[in-house]
């Protein structure tokens, strides 16, 4: 069964710079630049049934319209017992509107609603064993996020192998947005 989610992708220049933020943090497993990517809607293990109409109700948002992306600042999930450091994404009309229209088009596909609210971003490591003080000190020393920006040309239907995250990815499907 495949576990399937929904993305943009990180364009290979933007993926380097993320990437120079690598290394110093105890606890820390670095994702490859490559599998950067911007979660939009994560839909799980599904059989080949639910994948193909999975295809078919993504297809209905193809040449939604393009928008920017912006890349402002690097964070962190889970409070006291840090578990991810990621770049966060500025709040965005159009960004958010892509992502209620897939959860709609999904959820008419079968796909069980998710609860959590959705918060863009780029995964740059999972943590294990790091304190919130080091991840902090680790945040503030990685000097000014200088913002890095990006038009997605179109959002990718992703597959990967059950692991504990950070890829590999493989891209099933893509959808274009118009300009």
């Amino acid at each position: 069964m495949p576990r399937l989610f929904t993305g943009l992708e990180i364009p290979p220049d933007l993926g380097f710079a993320l990437s120079l933020k690598r290394g110093g943090l105890t606890g820390a497993r670095w994702i490859d630049p490559e599998n950067y990517h911007i979660t939009l809607r994560f839909i799980g293990d599904v059989d080949a049934q639910t994948a193909n109409d999975v295809v078919d109700s993504l297809d209905r948002l193809s040449n939604s319209l393009r928008f920017a992306v912006r890349l402002t600042h690097l964070g962190s999930f889970g409070g006291d017992k840090p578990r991810a450091l990621f770049a966060g994404v500025e709040p965005s009309e159009a960004l958010s509107r892509l992502q209620s229209a897939q959860e709609r088009v999904l959820q008419r596909a079968g796909i069980e609603p998710k609860g959590r609210r959705f918060v863009p971003h780029v995964t740059l490591a999972r943590l294990r064993g790091t304190s919130a003080e080091e991840l902090a000190r680790f945040i503030a020393e990685a000097a000014m996020f200088e913002p890095l920006s990006f038009v997605p040309a179109h959002f990718v239907l992703y597959s990967s192998r059950e692991s504990t995250g950070g890829g590999p990815y493989v891209i099933e499907e893509t959808y274009p947005l118009s300009s």
